[in-house]
């Protein structure tokens, strides 16, 4: 998501507070990495305004010299107009009916290099390009296209750009504004490099601009503006050579929050993902990277993973909060008496002219959606796009499959069934934002029933999708024009299955856990009376608070709250 631009002037607690909690992070992972050998990408789109629903835009064809409007993806103001192309493609969410993929996070870096005169933002450029672009490749020269004709009006913004075959991230950051003596914008259109990521590689970026040197001698898997380089010269940026150029060094400098806040969650998913190791080192290596300590400790860009990934274990990477790491969130006084890993915001606080931070994990409460783009190769492209698709905070919400060729949107995911300030009842945004305010509160009791709830949907459309596939194989052969429709169907129907699955268990948990209690339940799973017959239940288990929060209180009011013998006569 879009972020207030860093500058190094700002002080880094400070820092944390503005940006960290508007973050996105984002995984890449290539064919030859996957289990299956698809291609997947992941998208957390964090964003405290930011409304939970699935976009879906129709396929179009429009006459000569159609205008398409422009309207920023942040805060919805009109940019201006741009030209519309004789033909557009379906997309549903970030993921078109040609199983291309994009997505984005955030690094802001050198606020003086905004264009205030361009008009295409970072959300628009994403947008439009799924409507006008086949393959990653093709996409890098729409978006790069875009922005040199029609101005980039954001920050620095790292993208994933995937299809059913390549993967790649591209970093892209504006020139500034240059006004010349008629108000045009001499410096109008951006900087950027864009470089695949091998097959058998992961990559992962989360609001910090991670592309270092580029490799200019690999013109078949890397791709930069002609003036990435000069640029940065005439701007008094760099004084280098080309060879020693980086791109993250020059246009985002890394400063505490950049590490901390940004690059820490890039470590935590190389860390699950490598299964400890980072390319050929120990993750723990990486540390004073990751903790802010060494902005030179960089890792790389990509890794090779420890075993080939499934859908459901890069999923679960989306909802890490660095457990089990140095930065576990559960372990300190900020998780409560209930071992939460939920942080409220501003993350920053100062105590006696101490400034101090708690962590910004993968996962977080504010997020709008959040996704995993699968592409698969083996598949006609109406069969073989899936994006899924869920709302809310990934710890406590699940991903319901949506095929990326439907020519309609769930109705709990649709754009326009409530907004943030409107509740709506048929809303998968707000019911699973009611689960989740309800798991925060007895975070390590509640959160953990969640959770297996999610697994459990996931897992079972995992094992429904390969029969819905070959239904849609069937009629592709016969009746092609029917399987757009048969998917649209059938993503429906499982996405309510999901919505009234999610109520139930709504219900069920306020139920079991009311008033701090937990009800015993029958072997059935019903909820144990008292022998009477009379719906009294059985005495509830209390589990209290954890052993951490104990001891803490104890430090802090055990004076008061010791139990003493009271004198006698």
């Amino acid at each position: 998501m879009k972020l207030i631009f860093r500058t190094l002037l700002v002080a880094a607690a400070l820092m944390l507070s503005v940006n960290a909690s508007e973050a996105c992070s984002n995984l890449l992972i290539t064919k030859g990495a996957s289990k299956d050998g698809s291609v997947m990408v992941t998208y957390s789109a964090d964003s405290h305004t930011l409304y939970g629903e699935l976009y879906f835009t129709p396929a179009g064809i429009f006459p000569k010299g159609s205008r398409l409007k422009v309207f920023e993806w942040d805060s919805g103001n009109y940019m201006g107009e741009i030209a519309q192309v004789a033909r557009t493609y379906s997309t549903m969410g970030n993921m078109n009916e040609h199983q291309l993929i994009i997505t984005e996070t955030t690094f802001g870096g050198r606020h003086e290099l905004v264009d205030t005169t361009g008009i295409i933002d970072y959300g628009s450029l994403i947008y439009i390009t799924l409507q006008r672009a086949k393959t990653a490749r093709e996409a890098i020269k729409v978006m790069t296209e875009l922005v040199a004709e029609y101005g980039y009006s954001s920050g620095g913004e790292s993208f994933s750009i995937a299809d059913k075959d390549e993967v790649w991230i591209m970093e892209m950051i504006g020139k500034g504004t240059k006004l010349n003596a008629k108000g045009k914008n001499e410096n109008k259109g951006a900087v950027w490099v864009a470089i695949r990521i091998p097959d058998g590689y992961v990559s992962a970026h989360a609001n910090q601009s991670r592309i270092d040197k580029i490799p200019f001698t690999d013109a078949e898997n890397c791709l930069w503006a002609e003036d990435v380089v000069s640029f940065a010269r005439e701007a008094g940026l760099y004084e280098g050579t080309d060879e020693d150029f980086s791109f993250c060094d020059t246009y985002a400098p890394a400063d505490f929050s950049a590490l901390r806040a940004c690059e820490a969650r890039v470590w935590a998913a190389f860390n699950i993902l490598g299964g400890g190791m980072i390319g050929d080192k120990p993750a723990m290596d990486y540390f004073d990277f990751a903790s802010g300590a060494n902005a030179t400790n960089k890792m790389p860009l990509y890794i090779k993973p420890a075993h080939k990934l499934t859908v459901k274990e890069v999923a679960d990477v989306m909802r890490d909060h660095f457990e089990d790491t140095p930065l576990d969130m559960r372990k300190d006084i900020g998780a409560g008496g209930f071992e939460s890993p939920v942080r409220w915001n501003p993350l920053s606080f100062e105590v006696d002219s101490v400034k101090y931070v708690n962590e910004r994990p993968i996962a977080t409460k504010q997020t709008g959606f959040w996704l995993l783009g699968q592409a698969r190769n083996w598949l006609p492209d109406e069969i073989g796009g899936i994006l899924w698709f869920g709302v809310d905070d990934a710890a406590t919400s699940c991903l319901t499959p949506v095929y990326s060729s439907g020519l309609r949107a769930p109705k709990c995911f649709e754009s326009g069934n409530g907004h943030m300030t409107q509740y709506s009842p048929t809303s998968a945004f707000w019911l699973f934002n009611r689960v989740a305010q309800f798991a925060y509160l007895r975070y390590n009791v509640i959160a953990p029933e969640v959770q297996q709830a999610a697994a459990d949907h996931e897992l079972g459309a995992m094992q429904i999708i390969p029969t819905v596939d070959e239904e849609a194989l069937r009629l592709y052969k016969s009746n092609p024009g029917e399987v757009k429709e048969y998917l649209t169907v059938w993503s429906e129907k499982f996405a309510d299955r999901m919505f009234k699955k999610w109520k139930e268990l709504d219900e069920y948990l306020l139920v079991k856990h009311l008033d701090g209690n937990i009800k015993v339940q029958n072997p059935d799973g019903s909820f144990k009376d008292n022998g009477a017959g009379r719906n009294i239940p059985a005495r509830p288990i209390q589990p209290g608070y954890s052993e951490h929060w104990k001891r803490k209180v104890v430090e802090d009011a055990g004076g008061r709250l010791k139990v003493v013998q009271p004198k006698q006569k």
